[in-house]
Parts: C-alpha cells; structure tokens; sequence
C-alpha cells in the first residue's frame, strides 16, 4: 500500500479496494514506526487526519470528490496550518500555533487530500542538509548517517521513507530539487508565481515557491493541478492561465531539444555523478530527444549573487520576530532593547544569524551600491543567459547537485563548502524559471538527481520529459530496504 504512487492510491480508493480511513491509519503508523530514526516529522496530526479521513470516505464517489481525495500528504512546517504548530523549524516559533491555512493548506484541504502532518526542515529554510533545524538533523533514508539534503530534507526523506505518498515543500535555493536528487525522488519547483506564496512563512520572497515532492513525475503532475493558481491575496501570485498538468505527460518527446550546459560539466561535478547524467542524457536521446552544448556563461556568479540577495531578503523578513507579538520570548527583559537582543540571540540558530547579519551589512549605508544592487545586475545577466538559451532549445539538463549525500556533520562548520553544494540550483531561483530533479542512478548506494530546467511556465513540458523517462527507467521505483 505504501508503495503505490498517488495515482495507484487514487484508483484503489475509487474502486473501493481501500478506504481513505485504512489508508491513512497505515501511514500514521509508519510515521510512528520510522520518525525516531528518521527525524523527519515535527508534529504528527492523528487525530484531525483520522477525522478528515472519515469524512473522505463520506464523498469518495461522488461528485464532490477530486481525483485526490481521502489520500494522505505532509505538509513542509513552512506553511501555515490552522490549528497546528507552525514551527519553521526554530525555536523563535516554537509555541506558535497558526491561525489560518496557507493558501497550499487550503487547496489541499479543498481537493480532499488528508493531512498528517509537519515535516522537518532547516531553520527559517536557510540550509542545504537540515541539520539547522531547532528539532535536530533529519536522516537519509538509504543512509541513516547521510544528511536528505535541504531546506525540503524532512519532506524529501518522509517520501522516499514511503511515510506519505507526497509531500508539499519550498525551493529558494534548491531546497525542492537538491533534497529530492538526495533521497531519489521527484521533486518541482514551479515557475516563481505559478503556486501562491500566502502563509509561506518568508525567507527571501523574490526567490521562495512552493512546489510538490513526490515518487514520480506524474504525482507531481497530479498535485500541481491542485496547487497551481492564481491567488489575490499573494501579490507575486502570477494569474497565467493553468493548464491540465496531466495531459501531455504521454507525449513523445521525439524533436525535444535539450540543451547540455558546459558550465555544468567542469571540475566541480564529482566524476561518477557525471557517468550517471550522461548516462541519463543517452537515455533522453533514445527516447528522441536533441541534444546539444550550450553556453550559461554567468553560472560562477549565482552563488555570490544569490548569497547577497537572499540573505538581504531574509534580514528584512525576519525582522518581525522580535519577542512582541508572537514567537520566542526572552525571560525577565530588563527593557525593550534586551527583550529585542535577547529573544532574537536565543530564539534564532546560527545559520540563521549568519544570514541576517549578512544581509543586513549588504543593506546598509555605503554597502549597498557595492554589494546588493551589483547583485541584482548579476542576476538579469544570469536571467537573460537562460532566455538567450532557451531561443536555441527547449530544456536545459543537467546534474542537480555536485555529488550524492555527505555525511552528517561534514559539512556543518564549513558554510562556504555548503553553499557551493548548490551551484546547479540556485540560478533558476533567480531567474524565476521552473526546474524539476528526478532519479538518474547511484553513486556509492545513493542516489543521484537529473535536473530538467524549462522556460517560464514550461511546467507541463518538463513534466512530459521527466515523465518519459521514468517510463522508460525504474530508478523512481526503488526504495530504500530498511523501510520497505
């Protein structure tokens, strides 16, 4: 049962082999069975999920029902869940419980999918392995000592665990896609705007967006067809026209141009990863597929343009949790100016502090001609060297990261060596286009992600392509042992 594909899951509701009651009881007690090991789940929703199952059952069958309805999902503890604890794995929102539902939330709840819970995270989002999260580092799957990537990590771990068929996440950096290549499943990152941002708890709010992470391209399919959307309440919500995410998945991807990036192809990608890429693009090529090198040549400069730009965002963003209204709060403030130092020294990690105290030397007086603004010119030249790209093909492939998982604790006292882990994901936040990573093979028993990137609003032909290679290999099929 928990190695079925949200597909699978929908048709053996709808037949009636299962009910939406049996089939969430299975999975909370896989989660309570594996998230000692696993670290990935915050908060465990039994007793609503049961609830919401029961009333699942009431419609499946009916018209009221969506092709989604009664199967159960987990929820990145970034987005806002009335009722429900909210943590974005700090302990500055440790006590916070929301009161209201992200727009994410409320489309899932309305397509009646079940939720079971809040999954783990890097702190604020700020992170490439999870090992910042005020609740503890989240184990990989196929390693347990091996970290499941980051910020999604606790997503991306809770589905290859098969812990929940799916799992919602949010991509800054990479945070989708890096994680997903790390824990070999599917995971989006939409076109910046495609799904709502509204009770997204903010990071950097010119480069977050939701997106879906699941076993297989055509899951991802499926759920962006109920998280894509126009939303006022979002003022970067894009209100372009949604398309049926499903209905070119079959397509023969015969013609497809897919341009090979040089730039992704140097010394910095670990030697055995690039055997299983060029391996995937053999593939593609079987399948019809054009391939030719092209030319992306401001890739060196994402990493310091995105670590100015997004750490500025973020001192701006966080500067509302300051022990006043909601969140952490110092004991005993001797007055305002200790209760603001102290509940922010005490509620925020590291990491966390790192970057706004980064963003907030970028932002002031004397810096910010040198620093930001010089920032945001590398990134128009890094959004029009995909857009001079994308006038000669239609995707662009490539790796999704440098090398498999590292170990825990390898790389967390070296932030420098972190952030150049995600050279092949950050670009595409700034740009504002859509990538997806899918699994490619394994180097040392761990998988390896093949990244697929489009133009804006090219979900539905990544998809396509991510989909006819998934039906012409099995890597998106295999799980790890231990929780099988």
């Amino acid at each position: 049962m928990h190695q079925s594909t949200l597909a699978g899951l929908s048709e053996a509701l709808r037949s009636k082999q299962i009910s939406s009651t049996e089939l969430t009881e299975h999975f909370i007690s896989r989660c309570k069975k594996h998230n000692e090991q696993l670290n990935c789940f915050i908060t465990i929703n039994e007793e609503q999920a049961l609830a919401a199952a029961k009333d699942a059952d009431n419609i499946i069958g009916t018209d009221s029902a969506s092709r989604l309805t009664g199967i159960p999902i987990a929820h990145k503890d970034i987005f806002c869940t009335n009722g429900i604890k909210t943590s974005c794995g700090s302990k500055m929102l440790d006590n916070f419980i929301a009161p209201y539902d992200a727009t994410v939330v409320e489309k899932i709840n309305q397509a009646g999918l079940i939720s079971l819970g809040k999954t783990n995270m890097d702190e604020f989002a700020m992170g490439s392995s999870n090992e910042t999260s005020y609740y503890g580092a989240v184990k990989n799957p196929w390693h347990l000592d091996h970290v499941p990537g980051g910020s999604s990590g606790g997503s991306a771990s809770a589905v290859a665990a098969m812990l929940c068929p799916a799992a919602t996440g949010t991509d800054t950096g990479g945070s989708i896609r890096q994680p997903a290549s790390m824990c070999g499943i599917t995971g989006l990152k939409p076109t910046y705007g495609r799904v709502s941002r509204y009770g997204m708890i903010a990071y950097a709010s010119s480069l977050d967006q939701g997106g879906p992470m699941t076993r297989s391209a055509e899951d991802a399919a499926l759920l962006m067809n109920v998280l894509a959307g126009f939303d006022e309440r979002d003022s970067t919500s894009s209100d372009q026209l949604v398309e049926d995410y499903t209905e070119r998945l079959n397509n023969p991807i015969e013609g497809i141009k897919i341009g090979l990036p040089k730039q992704y192809f140097d010394d910095g990608l670990d030697s055995e990863v690039a055997s299983v890429i060029e391996d995937s693009i053999k593939q593609l090529e079987k399948l019809g597929a054009i391939c030719k090198e092209i030319e992306l040549p401001n890739t060196h400069l994402s990493i310091p343009a995105y670590y100015v730009v997004a750490p500025a965002e973020c001192s701006s963003n966080l500067s509302r949790f300051d022990g006043v209204r909601f969140g952490y709060r110092c004991e005993d403030p001797k007055d305002l100016s200790d209760l603001y130092c102290r509940s922010r020294a005490e509620g925020f990690g590291n990491e966390v502090k790192r970057r706004i105290m980064i963003g907030t030397y970028v932002l002031s007086a004397g810096y910010y001609d040198a620093y930001y603004l010089k920032a945001q010119k590398i990134r128009h030249l890094i959004r029009d060297d995909f857009q001079t790209a994308f006038n000669e093909v239609d995707i662009i492939a490539g790796p999704t990261a440098t090398g498999p998982a590292f170990k825990l604790n390898e790389k967390i006292n070296d932030p420098v060596s972190m952030y150049l882990s995600d050279i092949y994901t950050v670009s595409v936040n700034l740009a504002g286009i859509p990538a997806i990573s899918i699994p490619a093979g394994f180097v040392s028993s761990l998988p390896i992600g093949l990244q697929l990137i489009g133009n804006y609003f090219k979900e539905s032909q990544l998809l396509n392509v991510a989909h006819q290679f998934q039906l012409a290999t099995d890597w998106h099929q295999r799980t790890p042992e231990a929780f099988a």
